[in-house]
């Protein structure tokens, strides 16, 4: 049955690549009939709508999905599917046809995981058909466990030095106590899981009293300076804190843990700190043209030797701020470590035993874990006891350390999150936005589960993890406990960025009782989240502000980031292209195509939608980026949806157009089909990072190969 199904495949394969090409060859091939209502200025009734970048391209796509249904319509098994696909794809071609190759893979491998076996989070009596509902909440831990995917990640051996991290977290018992000063705002999670995966217990201040008695205090400062000297104050915790710095004893601040101890900082208008380390801090000089903020993953100089960073110097480490102190003469004594965002800044201090890092080192993986440990061990090399984080050869570590020099682009994988029918919390991906599988039956596609598929995404070196909870716009998010919960649980052994979004916004439950976003957004943050995508709501609050003019604090995305900084608020935009014959049709930016659309228009604007794609909005993705920024975001995650799922590439001329207009970065989204697909955008772009979902989830690309590719292509990248 095999052999036969393998032989009926490869044909279904190769004569719908063979159509798509000769399809793809001759004049105007036609749009897939979509249309969307016209915008306000708009003179069509209706705007025709690009699926892909090229409507050959399109077309292709299309006959391969629909060889893919055909070839597995009868009973296959996964050898006869993978044999199909290997021999299609390593097939020769040329021009659009053999590109997408991939694709009909794709599309195999798809339409047969659909079919594969799922895990049950709980018993249901009930079966939703066609709904979207969210899961209730779990009766068993267990269960909950088994459904979002880590029932199979056990503590590794003790008697044998673990190649990853595949635990859930050390009870800390036996290696000794630090005492960790948590003032209650942003993701101090994650510097708790690292903590504890170290082997050391932890003691919380809950009075002034306790940092004195501290033996090693660790200071993990997250959000904006104005709102953390004032709770330091607020809470009698400022004099003790400063009083132990003072003292020299062992003390490890981390990033505005760092920033505090200065004299001043520019950021919310001008605020006083501790007054411990001569100078002040500033924002980035953005005229050099540099997003700001300063996010992502840069290369650390020493100036001075120490147990601290012993073999940190050229090393990627992640960083993630607005604001950053420089050297002075009367601070030069402090400066431990640099690094170079147009123009030199701190990246660490030390004094005696007092040290202090500018970049997070709960973030940047088995680097930033190893500066965590030499801080609680007091130096030293490895304990066989503590695991490392990477299965990578001393000659690929050896590569990465010559190669870290500036600010590296980014490599994300993306896990679109959400509830089947059946209740089970899945990992999907979408088809320009349809999660579903084409069939009767219309099940949601599931390819995995949230935790399993974050803990190896961390291993295989991608640079964040992003989860987006794609029925969030609809429901409660703190009504969400499994979403919560994979939060929980993920930062427990992913020791990156972890990004999260959906239904971040004011809300009203069924009892009447009202949540602010800023609520909303605290409960991401405990659970271990680093950053918060806002969408629909950070839409509707562009267009209040474009109308009026006015920013009035209220909206979600100006709260959370006056609290937080914008550093830790990201906004999704999610647009459809439309095609016009002139940019006087609309009163929106536009761009000139390289190709013309459907019916030879020469030019398209992007109209943003809402509530996952299913409702336009009368704002462009332009116009939205550029409010956005205004009211606070600190990052732009730049979706399409006419290229999501397609394979065909990003969106170049949308993505050029946003990085260009906006100051702040952006993350080119939708549309990857292959390693090259990001060199492109990075090259004909000025995106900071680049995301990608499917082709990870299938295992079709690997972070490792995208990033071999980078740096083949000389493009500066973490290799982890």
């Amino acid at each position: 049955m095999a052999t036969a199904f393998s032989t009926r495949a490869q044909a279904l394969l190769h004569s719908a690549v063979a159509a798509a090409a000769g399809a793809g060859a001759g004049a105007g091939v036609s749009n897939d009939g979509l249309s969307f209502p016209a915008a306000a200025g708009n003179r069509n009734s209706t705007c025709h709508l690009a699926t892909c970048h090229q409507a050959a391209r399109r077309q292709e796509c299309r006959s391969s999905r629909i060889a893919a249904r055909r070839a597995i319509s009868g009973d296959t098994c996964s050898r006869s599917i993978f044999l199909a696909g290997k021999q299609m794809s390593s097939g020769s071609g040329s021009g659009s046809s053999a590109g997408c190759a991939g694709t009909c893979l794709r599309n195999v491998r798809r339409t047969h995981n659909a079919k594969a076996p799922r895990v049950r989070m709980e018993a249901s009596k009930t079966t939703a058909t066609g709904s979207d509902r969210l899961p209730p909440p779990p009766l068993e831990q267990e269960s909950l466990e088994q459904g979002i995917g880590i029932a199979s990640i056990s503590p590794p051996r003790r008697d044998s030095r673990p190649t990853s991290i595949m635990r859930e977290g050390a009870d800390g018992r036996g290696r000794g106590e630090v005492t960790l000063l948590d003032y209650g705002a942003g993701n101090v999670r994650s510097v708790r899981n690292a903590i504890r995966l170290l082997g050391f217990g932890i003691r919380d201040v809950e009075k002034p009293e306790d940092i004195a008695t501290a033996d090693r205090l660790v200071f993990p400062g997250v959000g904006a300076f104005e709102s953390a000297i004032k709770v330091l104050k607020e809470k009698g915790l400022a004099d003790p804190l400063s009083e132990y710095v003072r003292s020299g004893r062992p003390f490890l601040g981390i990033c505005l843990g760092l920033q505090l101890l200065f004299d001043y900082s520019e950021e919310n208008g001008g605020v006083e700190g501790l007054g411990l380390v001569p100078g002040g801090v500033q924002k980035f000089d953005t005229s050099a043209g540099l997003p700001v903020p300063h996010i992502g993953w840069n290369a650390l100089r020493e100036r001075k030797e120490s147990s601290l960073l012993k073999g940190v110097d050229g090393r990627h480490v992640y960083f993630v701020h607005s604001y950053r102190a420089t050297m002075t003469s009367e601070n030069a004594d402090w400066v431990l470590a640099t690094s170079n965002y147009g123009g030199e800044f701190i990246g660490a201090i030390n004094k005696g035993d007092v040290y202090a890092v500018q970049f997070h080192p709960e973030k940047s993986g088995e680097v930033g874990l190893d500066v965590l440990r030499r801080f609680l061990q007091g130096g030293g090399e490895r304990d066989d006891g503590i695991p490392i984080v990477s299965s990578q050869t001393s000659e690929q570590r050896s590569r990465s350390r010559s190669r870290a020099s500036k600010l590296a682009k980014r490599v994300i994988a993306c896990l679109d999150v959400r509830a089947n029918d059946r209740g089970d919390l899945v990992v999907t991906k979408g088809d320009q936005y349809d999660v579903r599988e084409e069939g009767d039956e219309r099940e949601v596609r599931n390819l995995g589960k949230p935790v399993e598929l974050a803990g190896r995404y961390f291993k295989e070196g991608a640079d964040e993890v992003t989860f987006l909870n794609i029925t969030g716009f609809r429901d409660f998010p703190l009504g969400d406990m499994p979403m919560l919960e994979v939060l929980r649980k993920a930062s427990e052994t992913v020791f990156v960025p972890l990004t999260v979004g959906g239904g971040i916004r004011d809300f009203t439950d069924k009892e009447g009782r009202y949540y602010s976003s800023l609520e909303v957004a605290a409960e991401y943050f405990r659970s271990g989240a680093d950053k918060i995508s806002i969408g629909s709501d950070a839409v509707m609050a562009a267009e209040e502000y474009l109308r009026t003019g006015v920013k009035t604090g209220k909206s979600s995305l100006e709260q959370i980031s006056y609290v937080y900084g914008n550093q830790a608020v990201v906004v999704s935009i999610d647009p459809r292209k439309v095609y016009v014959k002139s940019p006087e049709e609309v009163p929106y930016k536009t761009v000139k195509l390289s190709e013309p659309g459907p019916d030879g228009e020469e030019y398209a604007w992007y109209q943003c939608t809402v509530k996952g794609g299913r409702e336009g909005r009368p704002i462009g993705a332009y116009e939205l980026a550029k409010a956005v920024e205004d009211l606070g975001a600190g990052e732009i995650l730049l979706n399409c949806i006419d290229m999501d799922g397609q394979g065909c590439g990003f969106d170049l001329e949308l993505v050029k157009m946003i990085s260009e207009a906006v100051t702040i970065p952006v993350i080119a989204s939708s549309g990857a089909g292959k390693p090259s697909h990001f060199s492109e955008v990075f090259q004909q772009s000025q995106a900071s990072a680049a995301l990608a979902a499917g082709i990870f989830h299938r295992q079709e690309v690997s972070i490792e190969s995208v990033k071999e590719h980078l740096v083949e292509a000389g493009i500066e990248t973490r290799l982890a």
